[in-house]
Parts: structure tokens; C-alpha cells; sequence
């Protein structure tokens, strides 16, 4: 298949059924947050080495949790009964993005994909209300978290980190327990990992995950700060 190249000057990509096997679909464009929402509006997401051209993925088989299918081991019950953590949202968010970029990941070496253009352009679309972070404190240190964004009854989730045992599990159990009473459909995780499949992600076909984004347009997005979501 081939891999197109986007035009600077024109918000536009290529159909997602015409990404490579691998789920590469454009290179090129840029980071520009009408962009970036049109992107992810098609199911389309950035992921790119430092000083490479934008590569643009659709990812088939995608992965994803729905909320009604979340796992929560016994293991993490007492980080909540005994409030061993706390979560909260939209409290730290470039924290969180270099909770990210600093996370020690196997086969990663010393770089990042979270670069500084993109903790920029996810920055630019926290302080418009379309991207959002949850943050996990142990007393007044920041432990954990991830970020993504939201658009409709979709949540579209980037990255975790986590600096204690078991923070970013804690991180996204609570953020999909707040978005099950939402009544969110589905949160993307993009692409398969041990860490997400324990929490019951789970791989569905990309034709399956773009029709329900075809659907997902008809919603309303909630935009905006949820620091007080989870209160």
C-alpha cells in the first residue's frame, strides 16, 4: 500500500482503510489542532520520532476498552479502599505528558516519540477544552497519569506513565469508571499492550472502530476543564 503525503495547506487524509499493514496512512502536515481534531475525528492519530516527518497511523486491529468491560484486579482494590492514591483531572497536564515522555519503555532507547512540538500542540488543545489529563498523587507528589482526548462519547487515549507500582492502572480505572457514568462508548487505546489487555482492552476490527466514530459526530463533546469530574 502506499503511504501518502499530506498537503501543508489543506486539512485532508487519505481514507484509513488505505494504511499500510503495519497501520502507517500519511506523512507529513503538521500539528495544528484543527488538524489534530479532524485526525482523530477519522480514528487517525500522530507517532513520530524526534526529527522525522510527521508519520499519521490507523492501526487495524484497533484496541480498545469499553467501559462496561473494564477489569479491576483484587490486587488494586485496596489502592482505593485504603486510599493509597489519589486521582484527579486536568490538574497537571504538561506534568503528566513528562510523566509521558520520561516513562522507561523496553526497545525505546534514550528518545521519545512525545515530543517537544507535540507536548506544544496537546497543550494548545488542553487550554481549548478538547484534551485532558488524569493525574495520581501520593500526598502532594505526582505518580502517575495519562492524557488523550475526548470528542463526543469517545475518549482517545495517548499515554500513561507511572512512578509507583500499579499508579497508572489506578489512573485509568478511575478515569473509565467516571466515563462509564458519562455514558462514554469507548475508550481507544490505540494499539495492543499486556498492561491495557489485563484491564479488558480488548483488539476489534478498524472497520468496526471508524463506523462507531461515523456515529460518535452525532454526539455532543464535553470541553472544557473536568477538574471537577471526579469530585
Amino acid at each position: 500500500m502506499p503511504v501518502f503525503w499530506l498537503d501543508d495547506n489543506e486539512i485532508s487524509f487519505p481514507s484509513p482503510d488505505q494504511a499500510t499493514p503495519e497501520g502507517v496512512l500519511a506523512i507529513g502536515g503538521d500539528l495544528s489542532p484543527v488538524r489534530l481534531l479532524y485526525a482523530y475525528q477519522l480514528g487517525i492519530f500522530p507517532w513520530f520520532n524526534e526529527d522525522d516527518p510527521i508519520l499519521w497511523w490507523s492501526p487495524d486491529p484497533r484496541f480498545v476498552l469499553f467501559p462496561d468491560e473494564l477489569v479491576v484486579a483484587k490486587s488494586m482494590r485496596p489502592y482505593f479502599n485504603q486510599g493509597k492514591f489519589k486521582a484527579t483531572l486536568d490538574q497537571d497536564f504538561e506534568g503528566v505528558m513528562r510523566g509521558c515522555q520520561q516513562q522507561y519503555r523496553p526497545g525505546q532507547g534514550g528518545g521519545s516519540w512525545i515530543t517537544e512540538d507535540m507536548i506544544a500542540a496537546y497543550s494548545t488543545l488542553h487550554r481549548s477544552g478538547f484534551a485532558h489529563s488524569v493525574e495520581v498523587w501520593e500526598g502532594e507528589e505526582l505518580v502517575g497519569g495519562l492524557y488523550g482526548l475526548s470528542l463526543g462519547k469517545v475518549f482517545f487515549g495517548e499515554s500513561m506513565f507511572a512512578r509507583r507500582s500499579n499508579a497508572s492502572k489506578f489512573g485509568f480505572i478511575s478515569l473509565v469508571q467516571k466515563l462509564r457514568k458519562l455514558n462514554f462508548w469507548l475508550i481507544d487505546c490505540q494499539q495492543e499492550t499486556p498492561h491495557l489487555g489485563s484491564l479488558g482492552a480488548r483488539a476489534i476490527p478498524r472497520t468496526q472502530f471508524c463506523e462507531t466514530l461515523k456515529k460518535n459526530e452525532a454526539e455532543d463533546t464535553l470541553i472544557g476543564s473536568w477538574a471537577n469530574l471526579l469530585k
